[in-house]
């Protein structure tokens, strides 16, 4: 496993201590510590590690709370922490944006197979997050070729094949992808109508 920059936050000075002890007996670098939430999203942001640990239940923001904010404000795998293990826990870690949990007092050899969970974990769901994209741009794009078409095809009786025909052919000529002709196309019908 290849050497990981960490930022990692608990209220209990022993579990930091515990913490730092294994993840640099890993080979691991703990590049922040943090006592709430808040402070822990702040290190986020500006020392961009590769991993991150919260605590669940913290003073102020709470781990689930820093969890979302670091998902949206800077995607990085996160591993919940926690005296806790009522039912339901994990999923809302989960759904919080977390890509593991463990479990207080927790060991050494938890810890190695909880982080390689982890970054497995966020790259499948970044991965999968980028074919979504990929997807629903496809799908923007058909439908602008297809008002695109319907527009030719009303502007000059062609019918939809020789329509989406003559998008390709202009697309080809001026060098451009067939979706920024259809949007031109769009356009200037729009103008015209106005």
């Amino acid at each position: 496993m290849m050497k990981l920059r960490v930022v990692m936050a608990d209220d209990d000075g022993v579990t930091l201590l515990a913490l730092r002890k294994v993840l640099t007996g890993l080979g691991h670098e703990v590049v922040g510590e943090a006592g709430d939430g808040a402070q822990a999203v702040a290190l986020v942001q500006d020392l961009k590690p590769d991993l991150v640990f919260l605590d669940l239940r913290m003073p102020g923001v709470d781990g689930l709370a820093a969890a979302r904010a670091i998902q949206v404000r800077r995607p990085t795998p996160v591993i919940m922490i926690s005296a806790y293990t009522e039912t339901g826990l994990g999923s809302e870690a989960a759904g919080a944006g977390a890509h593991g949990y463990i479990v207080k007092p927790f060991s050494a050899e938890q810890i190695k197979p909880a982080i390689e969970l982890a970054l497995a974990s966020f790259a499948r769901s970044r991965e999968m997050e980028s074919k979504l994209t990929q997807a629903q741009e496809a799908l923007e794009a058909r439908k602008l070729i297809e008002r695109a078409k319907g527009i030719l095809m009303k502007q000059t009786g062609l019918d939809e094949e020789a329509a989406y025909l003559k998008l390709q052919k202009t697309a080809r000529n001026e060098n451009r992808k067939l979706v920024d002709v259809a949007r031109a196309v769009i356009t200037a019908e729009q103008l015209r109508r106005s």
